[in-house]
Parts: structure tokens; sequence; C-alpha cells
């Protein structure tokens, strides 16, 4: 039986994905609700694959894989999000994911995806790879400055895009409103622009928001 640890704070998700990974036989589940609860997790036993959300109460996912990175370095993490993977699929894997997927994946490639790290080996979609590769070759600074941001950076930036004020995203991501507003400058200097509306036709223009 392979191990899993499976960290998403919906209920619904969490069920369905742990129905279909204990469908096959072959996995062992646990899952949890929160970054907090997924560091007790595994401070009580390691698992042998780490599936992990992005967005979760106590923190970010990508901000997460780092972390484990540095305690846990041989844990296979595969990133599951609603997030189509041109949006943030480069960007789980710079941040030392093993592999990313989206939840509207069929099952099939889920379980795939889990076997394949449980392997040794990384999960990367063809549509992934090229991607990968484009962001490789392109200049990070004119084309693509969201490229440039950090995990908890990416995350704030898609909220303003979406018109979220500062109150709201603190609250969302448990941060203070002071915190959140020293992202937003950091986040305006690094794409080099002056305005929400700007910030916000520059996510829909590349298909961000979706």
């Amino acid at each position: 039986m392979i191990r899993i640890l499976m960290a998403d704070d919906h209920p619904v998700v969490r069920k369905g994905l742990k129905q279909i990974l204990l469908e096959t036989g072959e996995f062992d589940v646990e899952d949890v609700a929160s970054i907090p609860e997924v560091r007790e997790a595994l401070q009580r036993s390691v698992p042998q694959v780490l599936l992990l959300d992005i967005n979760m109460p106590g923190g970010s996912g990508l901000e997460f894989v780092q972390e484990v990175r540095q305690l846990y370095p041989k844990l296979p993490v595969l990133i599951l999000s609603v997030y189509p993977e041109e949006q943030v699929g480069v960007r789980a894997l710079a941040a030392g994911a093993n592999g990313y997927l989206n939840k509207e994946s069929a099952p099939e490639l889920i379980v795939e995806a889990v076997a394949k790290l449980r392997a040794g080996g990384r999960f990367i979609t063809a549509g992934l790879a090229e991607r990968m590769a484009d962001w490789i070759q392109a200049p990070k600074d004119s084309l693509n400055p969201h490229l440039q941001l950090s995990g908890r950076e990416h995350t704030v930036f898609l909220m303003i895009a979406l018109g979220k004020t500062n109150s709201e995203i603190a609250v969302d991501l448990n941060l203070s409103p002071k915190t959140v507003s020293t992202y937003r400058t950091r986040i305006f200097e690094k794409m080099g622009m002056n305005s929400t509306a700007e910030l916000t036709r520059y996510a829909v223009e590349r298909n961000l928001l979706q």
C-alpha cells in the first residue's frame, strides 16, 4: 500500500479524490484541511506521497512546497489545483513540486501521477512541458513580468486582479492588511505597473484568471 497524505480545504473535493484513490486498492489515504494540519501529520509520520492544494488555511501551498523540500527532501509532492496548468503549473515545479495536475483531470490520470511520483519520477503533462520550455527560453522581464513574482506574491496578484480589497485578501490568506499592502507594493514594482486596472488587464489578456 502506498501511503498518501492529501491536503485540501474543500470537504467535497477531498472526499472525491480520496474515493478515487481508495478504489484502486493500492493506496492508504490520510486527508487534512490546512497547512498546520499537514505539518502535524508529517511530524507524526512521513507519507510516501504528498498531495497538496495551492490555497489553504494557514498558508500558500506553493510556499509550503519549499518548506517540505527543506525538511523532507525525498518526499514526492504532487500539486492538485483548480488553476489551469498554464497559470501556476510552471511555478509549482519551480517551487520544488514533483508534478502538477488540475483537479478536473480524469481519475486515471491522478492515479497515474501518484504512482509515478512514488516510483521516483515526475509527472508533467505534454502541455505543461511545453510551457516549461517556453518559460526557460523566454525573457523573464519584458513579456512575462508575473513570472518574477514569488508564490505568495502571485496569489495576491491574482486576487488583486479579481478586484479584492486588501482587507478581503488579508482575511482569505490569514494575513494582516499591512502585510497585504506590502505585497501589493512589491507586485506593482516587479511588474512595472501603476494601477489595479492595468494589472487586471494584464491578467485577462494572458488568461490567468480562468
